[in-house]
Formats: C-alpha cells, sequence, structure tokens
C-alpha cells in the first residue's frame, strides 16, 4: 500500500523578552513523526509532504495521485492548496488540489481527513473546508464557524458499531478534544465520543473516504492515546479499508 501523507508540520515564532532587551527566535516542528514510523514499521509506504511544501510540490495532474491507494490530510487547512505561490503570487491559472482530490476520490481512491486545529472547519473557521469541493467528498456534514471542542479532563470515546476497522477496539484510551461534525445519510459512524461522531467512514462514487475527529498526535492525542496497545492497527485498518485493493465495504 502506497500513501500520501500531507500535513502535520509548522513553524513557531517567538519573542524572548528579558527586561528592557528581546530577541526572536524561530522553530520547525512535524507533528505525525510518530504516526508515519508506525504506518512504515506495518509494511505501508508513506510519501510525507509537510504543510509549506504544498505549495510547491503538490502534484498538478491526477495521474500523479493515482500512484497512491490513499491520501491522507491532517491538519492543514484549505488556503494552503488554494493559494499556492503560482497563484497567489504570479496570478498564473492552474489546476485547483482539492479538485484534483475530489477526482482521485470519484475514480477511486481513498481519502482520510484526521482532526486538528486546522482540519475541518478548525480554530475560527479557518480550515474552511465546508466552502470547498471536498466537503461534498468527506462523510460528515461540517459545521460554521469554529468547530473545535475542548476536552481538558479528557474523555474516552466508545465503539458503536460492529465493523472490520474497529472490531477488535473495546477500551479507549481518553482525547484531549476534537473538531465537531455529524455523519451524512449514507456514513456510517463507528465510534463516538461524547455524543459526536469521532470516525466516520463513507464512500464518494467509486472512492471510500473516511473522518477521524480527534488528533493523531499531541495536544489532542494524549499520551496514553499514542501509547495505546490498538494505535498502529486502528490507522493500518482504516488505511487498508480506503485502500483501492481492499473489498471491505461499508
Amino acid at each position: 500500500m502506497k500513501v500520501l501523507f500531507i500535513g502535520e508540520s509548522w513553524t513557531i515564532h517567538m519573542i524572548h523578552t528579558k527586561g528592557y532587551d528581546s530577541f526572536t527566535s524561530t522553530k520547525y516542528e512535524e507533528g505525525a513523526t510518530y504516526l508515519l514510523h508506525s504506518l512504515r514499521d506495518a509494511g505501508i509506504s508513506i510519501d510525507y509532504m509537510p504543510s509549506q511544501d504544498v505549495q510547491i510540490r503538490f502534484p498538478n495532474n491526477l495521474e500523479e495521485l493515482k500512484k497512491y491507494d490513499a491520501i491522507v490530510l491532517s491538519d492543514i487547512g484549505s488556503n494552503t492548496f488554494l493559494l499556492q505561490n503560482h497563484t497567489f503570487y504570479d496570478r498564473k491559472v492552474g489546476a485547483n488540489p482539492l479538485e484534483l482530490m475530489k477526482e482521485y476520490v470519484a475514480e477511486g481512491g481513498g481519502l482520510l481527513m484526521i482532526g486538528g486545529y486546522l482540519s475541518f472547519m478548525g480554530i475560527e473557521g479557518k480550515a474552511n473546508y465546508k466552502h470547498t469541493v471536498l466537503a461534498e467528498v468527506l462523510p460528515v456534514e461540517l459545521v460554521e464557524g469554529d468547530d473545535r471542542v475542548e476536552i481538558p479532563q479528557g474523555v474516552c470515546p466508545k465503539s458503536v458499531k460492529e465493523h472490520g476497522i474497529t472490531k477488535q477496539f473495546t477500551n479507549w484510551p481518553p482525547l484531549l478534544g476534537y473538531n465537531r461534525f455529524t455523519a451524512k445519510e449514507n456514513a456510517k459512524t463507528l465510534v463516538t465520543i461524547q455524543t459526536d461522531p469521532l470516525l466516520v467512514v463513507g464512500t464518494y462514487e467509486k472512492g471510500k473516504t473516511a473522518c477521524f475527529a480527534s488528533d493523531c498526535a499531541p495536544h489532542w492525542g494524549t499520551n496514553e492515546f499514542m501509547n495505546w496497545e490498538h494505535y498502529q492497527l486502528m490507522w493500518v485498518n482504516i488505511l487498508t479499508y480506503l485502500s483501492s485493493k481492499s473489498t471491505v465495504s461499508i
């Protein structure tokens, strides 16, 4: 299985003030390292595209995307795809990456969106996928505005439907938050958190889709979640379901 994993990277600019004087520093971080190692250890081939690389490296044709059995979007807003360098700075007409992903799924590809501050609608609504073509593709209905639910006390999800992805999972570890959405009529909610969906699977034309409302890494992903005995298996199961080679249906 070959997967294109996009997002989960950021740059932090800091101001250090010490009395009268101040200086700045910058650091770069990637949040999916643990997950990517887990998937590679399970034999899945991963091409990782950090958020900032999308501006110059995202494929500009459908054939390039078809090399992958599934695409994963994690904590990366829609503007990063829609306002690439050639569009924003050079004013050139080009392919719409979200349209390409829509076509990719329609022709049999798999798409997973993982939650975060810039997933689904995201913090202050800035991820804004509700107002893009991917809203039609995803198996969930997105809310307007900021969709985050913060749970500092932690809440354990619950499996609610028998499915090949989750049939082995009974005791879920706590999570510290998630993006709120509802499942579409033709989709299936496999896991809930509080009264909301956590894991939803569905189809779009010839392809398969899935949404995981919480994070694959801290902070919403607790230490207990990251060290959960089924952490690797859960993601492998989801990607196996999404793969064009999979015969598992919903």
